[in-house]
């Protein structure tokens, strides 16, 4: 079974990439097993000179297209503590369901430097799991200030999204 665990709409960067996750459950179905591919996030990352560029799940007009109530928002955090030398900042925008707080889709742009790439992965793995914004603030990621901040990007975006969630029509909108 090959389904999405967000419906995210076919791509040929994501059938590319899934070749690998299809052979592994045809090959243990083979000889007996009984597996089932839980599905692809799309997730991607590609290098553009100095810059890598990702995403996972669904952009905004995927998700409300897919039937969620889609908010999306921008984010901008450095990758590591700024008083630490060489801090880059990193752009995030997150979507999230915002009748059920689900977060549905993160794309990030930064320096190859910043760990776009790895940080991706943990917004897929937060995807895959039909995480909340506030869950993946819970999470025990680590933290040395020459590597990261306390909160993480992909945490400071989930927060954002969550205060602009809870937000009500007239009040101040903050998007640190």
């Amino acid at each position: 079974m090959d389904t999405p665990r967000v419906q995210s709409p076919p791509s040929p960067w994501r059938d590319r990439s899934l070749w690998g996750h299809r052979i592994l459950t045809a090959g243990e179905n083979a000889v007996g097993g009984d597996r089932t591919f839980a599905g692809s996030l799309g997730t991607q990352v590609v290098k553009i000179f100095d810059l890598a560029v990702a995403r996972t799940g669904l952009r905004h007009h995927e998700a409300a297209t897919a039937g969620f109530a889609p908010r999306t928002v921008p984010v901008v955090a450095d990758d590591h503590k700024v008083y630490y030398p060489g801090a880059q900042p990193v752009q995030v925008r997150i979507t999230g369901d915002t009748r059920t707080g689900q977060i549905l889709g993160v794309q990030m742009l930064g320096a190859t430097t910043t760990g776009v790439a790895k940080r991706i992965d943990t917004a897929a793995a937060a995807l895959y799991h039909h995480m909340r914004a506030d869950e993946v603030s819970d999470l025990d990621l680590s933290y040395t200030p020459p590597l990261g901040s306390p909160w993480d990007i992909l945490q400071a975006a989930a927060q954002a999204w969550e205060r602009q969630s809870r937000a009500r029509p007239g009040d101040p909108v903050d998007e640190r």
